[in-house]
């Protein structure tokens, strides 16, 4: 056999070998590796991959469970709950022993969404100052890579971090925010799992059985199955395309080479984008960067998301209803801490805009913060950018969402919410207004109360005057003499200052069911 043969024979050989030693080797999940956190107060799972039929031992701690393989080489082991201590050594042993130092028993969280979550330490207000001032052993930090999947996956790539001036920088920034808020509240670890990906809506964190059995969202997936049917149509219409300009463009070549004229670049192959491997695929997020987290431990959730679904509003709505019950339903911790972050203000329009999709997502979100239990809204009414859809100010954010932690998920008797609308009474020429979350009592920031409008019967909006009384807002105009409603920062980039005296803002909203322009979106 020629050498060079018998080389490539022996890379392959090689390969083979070692490939076969690596899948039978003890492999735990990527979640467990040195610097973890596991979540106290709930059973520990650990599992795994190793040789079939191999018996695995778990060890943390004092406390020692085993368990054999099945015939595909998967294991899992439960441990006892724990309480949060000194940091302890996780060892897990087969044919092989693995050992991860420095593992702490505290809180996990998830956070997740799209670029308003992926948006890092690095590019926030005040990150040089926040960087270097990020030493907290007691943080730990993990990122899931962005990735697409067809089918529910089981493992990711990555490890954890000590939450450090030198591992931050990179990390989501409202997640490392609310976790710093977080542990210096509660004082016990906690641990983050950063899985985000910017630009995708919320159908690609819903599993395909919910999208599928789920009123109003099959639509989405028939939408995309057509996309899938019609994409290798596509390709080869490019690639007949582009060989039919290639055949030109050697026929200008040959003719401009007799001329002695210049020869023009040839065409490029740009193929259409395969749906397959879009992020914005329904479930593809799922499948390839939640699914893969189950079972492990979890506190609670956050979320900054619904960017890329305003134009679709109304089923936003009962889209993610049903994907925060998808998470709670596959986790089987019951209904955990549902933490999210109602969208900025951005893109300031003209005087008396039309109705915009903005407004509609955020009481899209305000509605199901009603109606879904144990989930909670941080409002950020104050801190969006009119030209930039990514507010760099994230520090509020996070804040926000630690109070509704500590208050949903450790049950402090803090207020978290800014106020909230409850109910409209008609008093002659005026509405008055009624809300929850008073915090201590309503306040108008800065100035006489900014942001309401008033309408009569027909549904022609104006501004309104609105005053403070008590615990609440009467609002009137001259031009409207029997209203019928109220609408609140019902813009897309609102300006507003009415607050409580626990400093957090209200809630856009309206008091009327007006069709909405995402209405059959």
């Amino acid at each position: 056999m020629p050498r060079k043969a018998l080389a490539v024979v022996s890379v392959f050989l090689t390969i083979g070998l070692f490939g076969s030693v690596t899948l039978a080797e003890v492999r735990p999940h990527a979640l467990f590796s040195d610097n973890m956190v596991v979540q106290q107060g709930v059973p520990i799972n650990v599992w795994g991959t190793a040789k079939a039929g191999e018996r695995i031992s778990v060890k943390l701690g004092r406390q020692e469970a085993s368990a054999a393989t099945d015939d595909k080489g998967n294991w899992s082991v439960k441990l006892d709950a724990m309480k949060p201590g000194e940091p302890m050594t996780l060892t897990i042993a087969g044919e092989n022993t693995v050992t991860f130092k420095n593992v702490a028993v505290g809180e996990v969280w998830v956070a997740s969404g799209q670029s308003n979550m992926q948006w890092p330490v690095r590019a926030s207000t005040n990150a040089e100052k926040e960087i270097a001032e990020a030493d907290h052993p007691g943080i730990r930090l993990f990122t899931v890579p962005r990735v697409v999947a067809g089918k529910p996956q089981t493992d990711v790539q990555g490890s954890w971090v000590v939450c450090s001036p030198q591992t931050v920088g990179d990390f989501s920034a409202v997640a490392y925010f609310f976790g710093r808020d977080l542990h210096k509240a509660i004082k016990v670890p906690v641990g983050v799992i950063n899985t985000s990906w910017g630009g995708t809506p919320a159908e690609a964190w819903t599993s395909m059985a919910v999208l599928e059995s789920e009123p109003g969202l099959k639509s989405i997936v028939d939408s995309w199955d057509a996309r899938f049917k019609k994409y290798p149509a596509a390709v080869e219409a490019h690639i007949a395309a582009y060989g039919k300009a290639v055949r030109e463009w050697l026929k200008s070549a040959d003719s401009a080479e007799v001329a002695g004229r210049p020869i023009a670049s040839p065409p490029k192959l740009d193929f259409p984008g395969d749906p397959r491997t879009s992020p914005h695929r329904p479930a593809g997020l799922y499948n390839a960067m939640l699914h893969p987290l189950l079972p492990f431990g979890i506190k609670g959730a956050i979320w900054y998301q619904g960017e890329s679904n305003a134009g679709r509003a109304l089923q936003y709505r009962t889209l993610f209803a049903a994907m925060i019950r998808n998470w709670r339903k596959d986790w089987g911790l019951g209904d955990f801490p549902f933490l999210f972050v109602q969208l900025a203000p951005y893109q300031r329009e003209p005087a008396n805009p039309p109705p915009g999709t903005w407004p509609e997502l955020r009481e899209a979100q305000l509605l199901t913060m009603l109606n879904v239990p144990n989930t909670a809204m941080a409002v950020i009414t104050d801190v969006g950018e009119e030209k930039d859809i990514h507010p760099k100010a994230k520090q509020p954010v996070g804040a926000r969402l630690a109070l509704a932690a500590r208050a949903l998920g450790y049950g402090e008797k803090i207020e978290y919410s800014g106020p909230i609308y409850k109910e409209m009474k008609r008093d002659g020429s005026r509405i008055v207004l009624s809300f929850t979350h008073l915090g201590g009592g309503l306040v108008a920031k800065g100035g006489p109360l900014k942001g309401f409008t008033i309408a009569g019967s027909d549904q022609k909006f104006v501004d309104a005057q609105a005053e403070i009384a008590g615990d609440t807002v009467v609002v009137s105009s001259p031009e409207v003499a029997e209203p019928v409603a109220v609408r609140y920062g019902w813009t897309n980039c609102p300006v507003l200052n009415l607050w409580n005296k626990a400093d957090l803002p209200a809630t856009p909203f309206r008091t009327d069911d007006f069709p909405m322009v995402t209405a059959g979106k």
